[in-house]
């Protein structure tokens, strides 16, 4: 990330996909954070992540199942002794998962299992790690991710706008539905932590060719990184609360 350096990220869900390329450009990046910390269920098989362990010294490989509040609780003490009195600067709720059902198909099973995982995890995580992103927002003054900052991994889906009537969104409500309500967590709490100094966002990373985003995505997991940094890096008090992609634009809610 960019100048003022991040001192520390946390990015749930990186065993492959957007939150591996996210691991990755961040310990690439010059200044590189203090801090990596890289969350998924299962760390023992995520090979990828053990390989970059090898590598770098600023990386931290923890165990953490976002739809567990036993496994968030043991995270965020595991977090606190790593980051220590200065807090934590940057979550980045990625973790998630893609349920398509259309109207003909969609159950109620399903839609709860996708707004657990794509909604609440969401808010639960950001909940519980309020106490160490309000210690890295008391270091300084100006907005942003090198202070303190929620980063809510959303998605062009959500938006009711520029979805209205486009034929590929009508076979995933479940996963539409929950990324919408996502969105209103950004903002409602952009608004509660404001007097804190936490910054909050919504972010669209782009149609990427990942498990969740298929094979016809026109984005390459490498292409669309640098953006999604860039965009972080330069986030400031005018982005809180706000609805943007890769390349920084604000979109319609």
């Amino acid at each position: 990330m960019a100048q003022p350096r991040c001192r520390s990220v946390l990015i749930t869900g990186c065993s492959r996909g957007i939150g591996l390329g996210l691991v990755r450009g961040l310990l690439a990046a010059s200044p590189s954070p203090e801090f990596v910390i890289a969350t998924c269920r299962y760390p023992e098989k995520a090979q990828e992540l053990q390989h970059l362990c090898n590598q770098y010294s600023n990386i931290k490989l923890l165990q953490l199942d976002v739809v567990s509040e036993s496994s968030i609780r043991e995270v965020v003490k595991e977090v606190e002794d790593i980051v220590g009195d200065q807090g934590l600067n940057c979550l980045i709720n990625n973790a998630g998962i893609n349920m398509l059902a259309s109207l003909e198909e969609v159950t109620a099973e399903t839609m709860l299992t996708c707004y657990e995982t794509n909604t609440v995890a969401q808010l639960m995580v950001a909940k519980a790690f309020l106490p160490l992103l309000r210690k890295a927002a008391q270091q300084s003054s100006s907005m942003g991710c090198d202070r303190a900052a929620i980063i809510n991994m959303s998605s062009l889906a959500a938006s009711m706008q520029l979805t209205e009537d486009q034929e590929m969104y009508r076979t995933v409500y479940p996963y539409r539905i929950a990324k919408t309500a996502l969105n209103m967590i950004t903002r409602c709490l952009s608004t509660d932590l404001k007097a804190d100094g936490i910054l909050c966002i919504s972010l669209h990373p782009g149609w990427i060719q990942t498990d969740m985003g298929g094979n016809e995505a026109p984005l390459k997991v490498q292409d669309a990184i640098p953006g999604i940094l860039s965009v972080l890096a330069h986030l400031s008090e005018k982005d809180n609360g706000a609805f943007l992609d890769w390349q920084g634009k604000t979109l319609p809610w």
